[in-house]
C-alpha cells in the first residue's frame, strides 16, 4: 500500500507533466494558425505568378507536346519528402513515406533509384529504414522565418540538377490538413511543368480588356516565373506540413490530456482513501489508548 508521501509526490509529478502537455497544445495552436496564414499568404503571391505565366504563355507559339518518347532513356526521378523534426505527432512520418512508395509504385518509378531528399531528420529515418540512401538531409526551420531559406535551398538542388542532367522529374511529397478533416499526405509534381496546366493558363481569357505587356526577354522572363512557381510550390507544401505536423501533434496532446486527468482522478482517489484509512487508523489508535488507560484507572 502506498503512503500518504508517496501518493503526494505522484500526483505534483502527474500535475507538471499535464501543465508541460497544455503549453504544448497551446504551442501547436499557435504554429497550426502561423503556418496556415503563411501558406494563404503565398497561394496568393502564387496567384500573381501565374497571371504572369499567362501572359508570357499568350505571346508564345502554342505549346508542343514535351513528353519524351517512350524507348528514350529517362534519368531517375528526384523526390522530396516533407516530415518531421520531432516525435509526438503519431504516424506522420510513416503516411507520408508510405504514400510516397506508393505514388512511385504507381508511377512506374523504382523507389531504390530514385534521388531522395528529406526535410526533417525523423522522416529520413523513416526512408532510410525503407532502405533508401539519402542524398540530402534538411532539419525543419523552427519559424517561418526560416522556412524562405529551406526551401531555397531546395530549389538550388533542383538547378543543380537539371544543370547536371541528374534528373528530369522531380516529385515533392508533404501532408497536409484540411479544415475540419484529419491530415493526409499529397503528391506534388514541380517538374517537368505539367503541359496540360500550361495551356490552360494560355487558353484562359484574360480578365481585362488589355493584355499588358513585358519588356525584358521573353525566355529570360518565363525562366523567372517558373523558378518563383516552383518556389511558391515548396513554400506552401513546406507551410502545410509544419501546419499538419503540428495538428497531429495537438491531436496527440489532447489524447495525452485525457489519459492525465483521467489518471490524476484515480490518484485523487486513491489518495483521498489512504488518507481516511489514516485519519480512521489514527482515531481507532486514539481510542484504543483511551480504553487502555480508563481500564488501568478502574483497577
Amino acid at each position: 500500500m502506498q503512503t500518504l508521501e508517496t501518493l503526494s509526490k505522484r500526483i505534483r509529478t502527474t500535475e507538471d507533466l499535464q501543465a508541460v502537455v497544455r503549453t504544448m497544445k497551446s504551442l501547436s495552436l499557435l504554429s497550426i494558425r502561423q503556418y496556415e496564414r503563411a501558406a494563404a499568404a503565398m497561394a496568393q503571391y502564387h496567384r500573381t505568378i501565374e497571371l504572369g505565366l499567362q501572359v508570357v504563355l499568350k505571346a508564345r507559339p502554342p505549346i508542343p507536346d514535351l513528353r519524351r518518347g517512350e524507348h528514350t532513356i529517362q534519368p531517375p526521378a528526384a523526390v522530396i519528402v516533407f516530415g518531421a523534426d520531432y516525435g509526438l505527432c503519431g504516424g506522420f512520418n510513416e503516411q507520408v513515406v508510405d504514400y510516397a512508395f506508393h505514388r512511385l509504385q504507381h508511377e512506374g518509378l523504382d523507389g531504390q533509384s530514385c534521388r531522395w531528399v528529406a526535410v526533417g531528420t525523423r522522416v529520413a529515418t523513416r526512408l532510410e529504414a525503407r532502405g533508401v540512401q539519402l542524398h540530402r538531409v534538411y532539419s525543419l526551420p523552427g519559424s517561418m522565418r526560416g522556412l524562405p531559406e529551406t526551401v531555397e535551398r531546395i530549389i538550388i538542388d533542383i538547378d543543380t540538377w537539371r544543370t547536371e542532367g541528374a534528373c528530369d522529374q522531380v516529385l515533392l511529397f508533404y501532408n497536409r490538413r484540411e479544415p475540419l478533416q484529419r491530415s493526409g499526405p499529397r503528391m506534388a509534381h514541380l517538374l517537368p511543368l505539367d503541359v496540360r496546366y500550361l495551356r490552360a493558363l494560355a487558353d484562359h481569357p484574360w480578365e481585362s480588356r488589355v493584355l499588358p505587356t513585358f519588356t525584358m526577354d521573353q525566355d529570360a522572363l518565363f525562366a523567372a516565373l517558373v523558378r518563383q512557381h516552383l518556389f511558391t510550390t515548396v513554400y506552401r507544401a513546406g507551410a502545410d506540413s509544419l501546419a499538419a505536423e503540428h495538428a497531429a501533434r495537438l491531436a496527440a496532446m489532447q489524447s495525452a490530456e485525457r489519459s492525465i486527468a483521467d489518471r490524476l482522478e484515480e490518484m485523487n482517489a486513491d489518495y483521498r482513501q489512504a488518507r481516511q484509512n489514516t485519519i480512521t487508523s489514527e482515531i481507532l489508535d486514539i481510542v484504543a489508548g483511551y480504553e487502555v488507560l480508563h481500564a488501568r484507572k478502574r483497577h
